[in-house]
């Protein structure tokens, strides 16, 4: 009875996510171990963070989740705290040392798929190097690598002095996992590949001297963005949305993340926020109105600018021309200049975080 007890204490363990990430604190290695007697449970927990309430929040999670288990009469968790000890913190601040030319990170986010967050990221690069910056692109979504068509590149890299030579164009340094794998090859991948695989394309890349490195993340909160948040000294963090309430939700929780591994959020972005009829001028809102920047205002951070709809910014992407390239003195180039100067500002207030694992 105890052993399948123990069992299910494991199962629901498992099932109890990190406050802000996706894994478990089983797979994060946090739980020391189980004891079971007599319908009384013991989890014993040991978490290394600089964030107390952290591991509050996680001790809370452990105790109502266990004690709704059938044949569970009493739940004792013991948790220790560990502040990371000036070696670890060492160790990763050597990591940031995969770019030691790149002077700041941004990543580029958002809570769910779908909102643009690509764009954004592609033509935020070119409207920072149009504003005289020398400027990365790294396409870090994994499962979804879109960069090479939107560059329109369908070569190959080569190789010199084992690093990876990347691809530049309209200004900007770019790589992407589309460039190596073919275009048909679906990326079916566990979280250490997954995190193996950025950081060699930050490790192995020759990027050269940048004043900006853009990283386009993939949707959601997970290993990609624990990997970034740990291994590079952010700038900060750009979060895509859309107006309508659904995409807003996901935001908070993309915003609430960089916040949990302590990564300034540089603002939101409001992607496809109205509609510009091209014939008389007529703006229509298509997904509501106003909802990144109250969003923002919300959460208190900045705003960064609205982005309409417009079928010239996916014409341009699926020709391999962002549109900020295809229409340079277009409504849709100086939104995103407004954007790449708010970021440039923001960014400038936000020293990278002493990082830490938590």
């Amino acid at each position: 009875m105890a052993s399948d007890l123990e069992s299910r204490v494991w199962d629901c363990l498992k099932t109890i996510t990190f406050p802000g990430m996706s894994r478990d604190i089983v797979s994060f290695g946090f739980v020391d171990g189980v004891t079971v007697e007599d319908g009384s449970v013991g989890v014993g927990l040991s978490i290394t963070t600089h964030n107390q309430q952290l591991g509050e929040e996680v001790r809370q999670q452990v105790e109502r989740a266990v004690v709704e288990l059938p044949d569970v009469r009493r739940v004792s968790v013991e948790l220790e705290m560990r502040t990371p000890p000036a070696a670890a913190q060492e160790a990763v601040s050597r990591d940031a040392e995969l770019i030691p030319e790149v002077k700041k990170v941004v990543a580029v986010a958002s809570g769910k798929g779908g909102v643009g967050k690509s764009t954004v990221a592609a033509n935020l690069s070119v409207s920072l190097a149009n504003l005289g910056y020398r400027v990365g692109l790294l396409d870090a979504d994994i499962y979804g690598p879109s960069l090479p068509m939107m560059f329109g590149i369908d070569e190959r890299p080569i190789v010199n002095d084992n690093r990876i030579q990347p691809f530049e164009r309209h200004g900007v340094v770019l790589m992407s996992l589309g460039f190596i794998l073919e275009i048909d090859t679906p990326v079916i991948w566990r979280g250490p590949m997954v995190m193996r695989a950025i950081e060699q394309l930050l490790a192995d890349v020759d990027w050269g001297p940048l004043d900006y490195l853009i990283v386009d993340l993939p949707p959601g909160t997970g290993d990609a963005q624990l990997t970034i948040s740990q291994k590079v000294p952010l700038s900060g963090a750009v979060i895509v949305t859309t107006p309508q309430d659904i995409a807003l939700i996901d935001a908070r929780k993309g915003l609430a993340m960089f916040r949990k591994v302590n990564v300034p959020v540089v603002g939101i972005v409001e992607n496809m926020s109205s509609f510009v009829c091209p014939h008389c001028g007529e703006e229509t809102s298509i997904f509501k109105q106003g909802g990144g920047e109250r969003t923002a205002a919300l959460l208190e951070c900045p705003f960064l600018g609205r982005i309409p709809l417009d079928p010239a910014i996916v014409e341009g992407g699926d020709a391999g021309r962002p549109v900020v390239v295809a229409e340079p003195a277009g409504l849709h180039a100086d939104s995103f200049a407004r954007v790449a100067r708010a970021v440039v500002e923001e960014a400038a207030k936000n020293q990278p975080p002493e990082l830490s694992i938590f």
